[in-house]
């Protein structure tokens, strides 16, 4: 099972506050990991959906980057900040509800 970019783009930021929430600090590979495993392959993120949510978090001050230099190329590493600590529980509240509303549409008799 593959997820539509479109489902995908409304959930991007949460799905990277949740696993920064987990993890003190990862980088943008990391993270296309992760989510790939997680999920089973069901997720795949792409550079292209990643780094622009990315900084678009960072922008919004919910994300801190940090470069560092390893061997010869240099590395982002994200982190949460105070603000996006506080915004994934919000997100992660607002997302069960949408999921809980979305099964009453999707599976009315096991809802």
């Amino acid at each position: 099972m593959y997820m539509s970019s479109k489902l995908l783009r409304g959930s991007l930021e949460t799905i990277i506050l949740k696993l920064l929430s987990e993890h003190q600090e990862l980088y943008g590979y990391e993270i296309t990991q992760l989510v790939e495993e997680q999920t089973t392959g069901g997720i795949k993120l792409t550079q292209g959906a990643l780094y622009p949510a990315l900084h678009k978090m960072e922008a919004k001050g919910t994300l801190s980057v940090e470069t560092r230099s390893i061997g010869n190329r240099y590395r982002k590493y994200y982190s949460l900040t105070k603000k996006g600590k506080t915004e994934v529980a919000k997100l992660l509240n607002e997302m069960e509800q949408f999921l809980a509303s979305l099964q009453l549409i999707l599976n009315p008799k096991t809802a």
